[in-house]
């Protein structure tokens, strides 16, 4: 027997449109946050960033494709990661229903990652994904936009990530090192891309937006960590079911992985 409250039609319907009130109050809120976004200043960006993609080697400008918006998804794949990270691919499982949508209304929607081109092209293979993705490998990019570290940083408490400064890792008797953000939850997608924490670790989660006009690129958004949720297509179905997200730790795997472990109730 459900544990949880239940009640008539009429219970439910008093308590949907109380609901109702501050779900329309959460729309309102968001839409003054997209409108405080769009008013953020615009960063000239003069560096020359070079990339490998599917047509060669690329600019940040090329990575536009002729449209006036670029979006990035800054993907955590890096040099030694044996496959891309588990929870990025839940996020970019979406992008390939919706990049047509936005390629049609001036937006080129890429992810890009360090890891070397070849890396990225089979895996994306394996994925069935068709978004652009490009390789960094060998650029600052990512160390620009705040989504890849160096183990020097990891030691030394130089990480700066979603705006704040994380402490050092600690020392180990070992000559290893152990983050304040080791966990299962990081453990297990560390070693989901075949590789350690601290490895896994250097690379972090982010978009950025970019607008190019008059020939000149600027940057205008960033979001990190949890600011990626609305990116994340099946958290907000989760959010409407049931039970919601439901969540003990890590429950998703790759979409082609599913099939390889018993199915839980």
């Amino acid at each position: 027997m459900t544990k949880h409250i239940t009640g008539t039609r009429k219970d439910w319907l008093a308590a949907r449109l109380e609901l109702l009130e501050a779900e329309k109050e959460l729309t309102r809120r968001s839409d003054e946050l997209a409108r405080r976004r769009q008013e953020l200043p615009w960063v000239r960006i003069d560096k020359d960033y070079r990339f490998e993609t599917d047509a060669g080697i690329a600019s940040l400008a090329d990575l536009f494709q002729g449209r006036s918006q670029l979006l990035v998804y800054h993907f955590m794949f890096g040099p030694d990661y044996k496959a891309g990270c588990a929870t990025c691919s839940t996020i970019a499982d979406g992008f390939n229903g919706f990049a047509v949508h936005l390629a049609n209304h001036d937006v080129t929607l890429a992810a890009v990652s360090r890891a070397p081109f070849a890396k990225l092209r089979a895996y994306k293979r394996r994925m069935g994904w068709t978004f652009p993705w490009a390789s960094s490998s060998g650029s600052d990019f990512n160390a620009d936009f705040n989504s890849s570290f160096t183990e020097e940083q990891q030691r030394t408490g130089g990480i700066e990530y979603n705006y704040r400064r994380e402490p050092a890792w600690q020392q180990r008797s070992d000559e290893g090192f152990v983050s304040h953000m080791s966990g299962d939850p990081v453990s297990v997608n560390a070693a989901m891309t075949g590789t350690d924490t601290a490895t896994y670790t250097r690379e972090r989660p982010g978009m950025s937006a970019f607008v190019l006009e008059d020939g000149v690129v600027y940057h205008t958004y960033s979001t990190y960590a949890r600011g990626l949720d609305g990116l994340w297509g099946m958290y907000q179905w989760l959010d409407r079911a049931p039970k919601g997200r439901n969540e003990t730790g890590v429950w998703w795997q790759r979409h082609d992985e599913y099939d390889k472990r018993p199915v839980t109730a």
